[in-house]
């Protein structure tokens, strides 16, 4: 194929040692505009523009080194060149020589040389140099950390249009860092974001809309939003829809949808969705009934510190769903869920130790874990510390306490449970007498109004 006329005059004057004529043809020759398509041919007439001082070049050519183009993949190449450009003012090569710096690429790792050419770039309008400055004195990293000089570098972004200094923008709206807290000023922000595509913006924008933070209460919104970044593979978004087709919340109810939507979070790595995953397959809902599946996700959960797949993990094995019966195996995960502040777990433990299934049977024990239920306000974990007041077992007897403790279970019991819980105490309360009734019931008023104040 024949060259054109401008493309062989062009030529003509790189053969001839014209700087800005060869930095033309290797940016031609990258990308095969008026010649065909050659990173090799496109580096030779860049380098000759490179060693010849032109900035461009040494930043094409730092580039190249850096990516592999045209020559060997070579970090220290590519800061070497990346340097001769940023000397002489290139405000992108400042950048990238800062980023290099930041991450130790061909340079050794240094936060302090990153800010300053990150400084230079962000000085002359560099948005994301703007930006990656914003982060720096976010974190303190190379500089004091300072919240106010991090908002003042985000919004120098931001107002270019840099969606990531959008987002963190309006996190520290959201926040309070740096600026005062304003919801409504959060959202503007994170929606700017957000509509460039940024995934954590359309979390945070979906949020906002579930929650009502800065904009009217929408759910409708809230899965619009959601949906946008669960698409791009967003994990705590895609928990948050599923969730939502799950409770019918903003989209018609459909337990297919929440179990797609646990899984993909799920296969992520969210424990919150592998359990909601290991609950369907438990209960049959949106996939199979499956209790060796529901264990299999349950047991992911569990190991990463999730309280309640804990507990459930717990039921399997005393209950024998989807794994062999073993009380054992049934308190090591009540244990772990309990020492998290679970109050399900802690009853079931305290009950394991009652009855001694799988732990040797210790009254003590079984009333401390009975009272650190009771005090999270757990019914069942009440009328239980109730029964062994009554009895005197692992405590001194003490009708008043007992008394106390099964008035509060029959306040706070299900409808189910609490006429169970009201006739224990009226039993009890006939060989009371009337005194010991008014102490009872003036310990469970108190005990009622610490636990609000609590909560």
């Amino acid at each position: 194929m024949n060259e054109s006329d401008e493309v062989a005059a062009l030529r003509a004057k790189a053969n001839a040692g014209d700087a800005a004529a060869q930095f033309d043809l290797g940016v031609m020759y990258f990308g095969g505009q008026g010649v065909p398509q050659d990173d090799v041919e496109a580096v030779s007439w860049t380098r000759k523009a490179a060693d010849q001082g032109t900035a461009g070049a040494q930043f094409n050519l730092g580039n190249a080194y850096a990516l592999g183009q045209g020559v060997p993949q070579d970090d220290a190449q590519a800061a070497t060149w990346t340097r001769k450009a940023a000397d002489q003012g290139d405000a992108d090569a400042q950048f990238n020589l800062g980023y290099a710096y930041a991450l130790g690429q061909g340079v050794t790792q240094d936060d302090a040389q990153a800010v300053s050419w990150y400084r230079k770039a962000a000085d002359q309008g560099t948005a994301n140099a703007q930006f990656n400055l914003g982060y720096a004195y976010a974190d303190g990293r190379g500089v004091p950390q300072d919240d106010a000089q991090a908002v003042s570098w985000y919004r120098q972004a931001a107002d270019q249009g840099n969606a990531q200094a959008q987002f963190n923008l309006g996190v520290a709206y959201r926040n309070g860092r740096g600026v005062p807290q304003d919801d409504v000023e959060a959202v503007s922000w994170t929606r700017q974001a957000a509509e460039q595509g940024d995934a954590a913006a359309q979390f945070f924008l979906a949020y906002a809309y579930a929650n009502g933070q800065g904009v009217p209460q929408d759910d409708v919104q809230a899965v619009s939003w959601y949906r946008q970044a669960a698409d791009q593979g967003d994990a705590a978004a895609q928990f948050n829809l599923g969730t939502m087709y799950d409770t019918g919340q903003g989209v018609p109810q459909d337990d297919a949808q929440a179990a797609t939507w646990f899984r993909q979070a799920a296969e992520q790595g969210t424990a919150g969705a592998q359990y909601n995953l290991g609950v369907a397959y438990r209960n049959g809902r949106g996939v199979p009934q499956d209790d060796a599946q529901a264990v299999a996700w349950f047991r992911k959960a569990a190991d990463q510190g999730n309280a309640n797949a804990q507990t459930t993990l717990g039921y399997a094995y005393r209950n024998g769903r989807g794994v062999p019966q073993d009380d054992a195996q049934a308190v090591a995960w009540y244990r772990k869920a309990a020492e998290q502040g679970d109050a399900i777990a802690q009853y079931n433990l305290g009950n394991a130790y009652r009855t001694g299934q799988g732990v040797p049977q210790d009254d003590v024990e079984a009333v401390s874990w009975f009272r650190q239920a009771a005090d999270q306000g757990y019914a069942h974990a009440q009328g239980n510390l109730g029964v062994m007041y009554e009895l005197g077992r692992g405590v001194p007897q003490d009708d008043v306490e007992a008394h106390k403790w099964r008035n509060l279970a029959a306040s706070r019991a299900s409808a189910e449970d609490q006429k169970e819980y009201a006739e224990n105490r009226d039993a009890m309360g006939k060989k009371m007498t009337s005194q010991q009734i008014a102490d009872a019931q003036k310990l469970a008023r108190e005990w009622l109004a610490a636990f609000e104040q609590r909560n």
